[in-house]
């Protein structure tokens, strides 16, 4: 018999879950949306997770158990799709992922797995208490951060008034402030972190009504994920085996599979599902980092750690077109804690970490590459050099991952996974030529370097405060190495900082590496290691200066370094002083199209109709052209494959019977002379489609 002071969770998790599949099939049967989608979302991003935790028995901390719960259910809902996929249709399941074979089978396989959870718990249950999270005061005022970025994204959209998100960001740097000097701050950093986290992310993800602007990948995920939604399956061959690009993104389950999850059983409009669901799931890789470092580096500096993750401005503007990489970063850091902790039995840890594996493979093939290069690394070096065999890195798992990565590359999509890294390999080779040529590094490197030419003194100030962090970055790698600060880290995760420090100067040394994967992305993923050395460098600073720990001036310094970073990065600073700025959510109304439409690829509902009456009345196959609509929003609300359409110049000829399709970017350009080169080439074509913000011409 369970004891009276088990957590009420924990006693009746049985009847929860049953009480939330027969809510969800009342929901389901009977249409009501909106409980389906709110009741939907928690159940399935939560419920799985917190029944493998169960059954595994995993010995862990309250946020610890409440960040792998996320994470386990996202593998979950990643790995019974693909099961379903595969084999639903030998029981007859013609669409294996439509509403009724989804629901059926995943709320079965999360009742059965509930049961097992509950055999095996028996009457000592491991997990997490959730007493810790009781009810504070001070988490409603938290709540009100995201609350003011969604007002004040509606506001953006619908009067350009940017008034709350500015309220929003001071906010969030006064609340960083604050909790830097309180000591007795300590219990609201999760909570804090994950509503900092929401509100920066859907700022941008709910800027507009259509999937989210800074261009990057989304059309082209979203276009995947829509041919597999509407089809109720997944094809693990692209259409088009040749195209590397569009193939690596179907091989995504990321990106394919998971969605359609999301959007058949919970009845979600496909574009939400990527403005909520995706930017939910990566609030909560943060959350994870302050887990990470908080053993080593005590809970402030955790906290501060994490905040530097955020306000990097890559986690919040290109992350949130990058829906593959979104979830595949949960994994990552999942994977990092998995191995670090050594209080799980080395069982549940291998069965948890070939979950954790073929997740982040499922996910992003290049932050699996990444993961790969850096156990294997850390391995080599602790067993080779150290000579001491690593505890937490058993070969046998580095051998797992390895096999069952290049197994799946190689099976998706004509293995075009595989061969993109074969070209990308050969391409860095072909540019070891230009090694002392620093051009050859790319734009982001030579800014990093204080090499490019700064367009003002707001950028300039900018860079500052970013050469700052990098330097104690540095200064935090050589104290750690030197023993030289009073922090003990894991000797691993020291071995993991060294190799995630050294692979930074390769990115800045070899010519081409750094444009593989794009450096501000790859500097984001190295701060999931380094972050916390950048303020254990301000502590080592401090103590230089002062001689003795002072932790007002210790906090101070992190502040002044930290804070104004943000409020940079954030493009706060130049939309009060109304300076060019690269912020959509904050200076999107005062942007000029070239920027917005071409560069940052916004959608707007002109081009959305537009495409979708392109697709629908045009036969645009190898018979079309198209301005930058082919890489917005002809792709993602269109389902037009821009491989069978061409770019539109001022070079094109349209032949008798050719369509060219004309975005809102396109008559924008023309209208307002940033680019008439098209005016010959359309003069001499008939309008057959306009709706005042796209056109669609025919060759006469």
């Amino acid at each position: 018999m369970l004891s009276k002071n088990q957590p009420y969770l924990s006693k009746h998790f049985l009847g929860i879950v049953i009480f939330l599949q027969v809510i969800m099939y009342i929901t389901l049967f009977l249409n009501y949306s909106i409980a389906r989608e709110v009741i939907g979302i928690f159940y399935l991003t939560f419920i799985p997770g917190v029944i493998f935790v169960r059954i595994l028995k995993l010995e862990l901390g309250t946020i610890e158990f409440v960040v792998y719960s996320v994470g386990f259910s996202i593998a979950f809902l990643m790995i019974a799709g693909l099961l379903i996929n595969q084999f639903g249709p030998m029981i007859g399941f013609a669409f294996p992922l439509s509403t009724l074979p989804l629901s059926l089978i995943i709320n079965t396989l999360i009742l059965a797995g509930a049961a097992v959870g509950y055999l095996r718990q028996g009457q000592t249950l491991q997990g997490a208490s959730f007493q810790s999270l009781g009810f504070r005061p001070s988490y409603l005022i938290l709540t009100l951060i995201p609350l003011l970025s969604i007002i004040g994204a509606y506001f953006v959209k619908t009067t350009g008034d940017n008034f709350y998100l500015l309220i929003m960001t001071l906010s969030i740097a006064l609340l960083v402030t604050v909790a830097a000097f309180i000591e007795k701050s300590t219990k609201i950093y999760p909570f804090a972190i994950l509503m900092i986290a929401l509100a920066l992310l859907f700022q941008v993800s709910l800027v507009s009504n259509y999937i989210v602007p800074y261009g990057g990948d989304s059309p082209a995920e979203f276009y995947v994920f829509r041919i597999t939604q509407i089809s109720s399956h997944w094809n693990p061959i692209f259409s088009n085996p040749a195209d590397e690009v569009f193939g690596r993104y179907n091989a995504m389950l990321s990106i394919t599979v998971l969605p359609t999850v999301y959007t058949n059983m919970l009845g979600m409009d496909p574009t939400w599902v990527f403005k909520i669901i995706y930017p939910l799931i990566f609030a909560f890789v943060p959350l994870g980092l302050y887990v990470l470092w908080q053993p080593y580096i005590g809970k402030k500096f955790a906290f501060l750690a994490a905040f530097l993750f955020m306000a990097e401005s890559t986690f919040y503007t290109a992350m949130t077109a990058l829906d593959r990489q979104m979830t595949g970063e949960i994994f990552f850091v999942l994977l990092l804690l998995l191995l670090l902790n050594k209080k799980i039995k080395l069982e549940a840890k291998f069965l948890a970490f070939g979950v954790l594996s073929l997740a982040l493979i499922f996910s992003h093939y290049a932050l699996a590459e990444i993961f790969l290069f850096l156990i294997f690394a850390a391995w080599a070096a602790s067993f080779f050099y150290l000579k001491r065999p690593s505890f937490n890195l058993q070969f046998t798992m580095i051998l797992f991952f390895f096999v069952a990565m290049f197994a799946w590359y190689l099976y998706t999509s004509g293995a075009v996974v595989f061969n993109s890294f074969a070209t990308f390999t050969g391409y860095v080779l072909s540019q070891i030529g230009g090694f002392f040529n620093p051009a050859s590094r790319g734009t982001e490197v030579l800014t990093g370097l204080g090499l490019a030419q700064s367009p003002s003194i707001f950028n300039t100030i900018s860079r500052m405060f970013a050469y700052v962090t990098e330097f104690f970055i540095i200064v935090g790698v050589v104290a750690i190495a030197m023993k030289k600060t009073k922090f003990r880290f894991e000797r691993d995760y020291i071995v993991f900082g060294i190799i995630a420090f050294a692979f930074l100067l390769a990115l800045i040394a070899i010519p081409g590496l750094a444009n593989a994967l794009n450096m501000t992305r790859f500097y984001h993923i190295l701060l999931m290691i380094l972050a916390p050395f950048c303020i254990i460098g301000v502590w080592a600073f401090a103590q230089f200066i002062s001689k003795n720990e002072k932790k007002a001036f210790v906090a101070f310094l992190i502040v002044l370094a930290v804070v104004p970073y943000f409020l940079f990065q954030t493009n706060f600073v130049y939309e009060v002083a109304k300076s060019d700025s690269w912020s959509i959510p904050l200076s999107g109304y005062r942007m000029d199209p070239v920027r917005l439409y071409g560069y940052y690829g916004y959608i707007d509902g002109y081009s959305v109709y537009g495409a979708q009456w392109f697709s629908n009345n045009v036969p645009w196959v190898n018979n079309s052209v198209a301005d930058n609509g082919l890489y917005s929003a002809l792709p993602a609300y269109g389902l037009v494959y821009r491989g069978a359409v061409g770019g539109l110049t001022n070079y094109t000829v349209i032949y008798p019977g050719e369509f060219a399709y004309l975005s809102y970017f396109g008559i924008k350009c023309q209208t307002t002379g940033y680019n008439n080169t098209l005016v010959p080439v359309l003069n001499e074509t008939d309008l057959i489609y306009s709706n005042g913000g796209s056109e669609v011409y025919c060759g006469p």
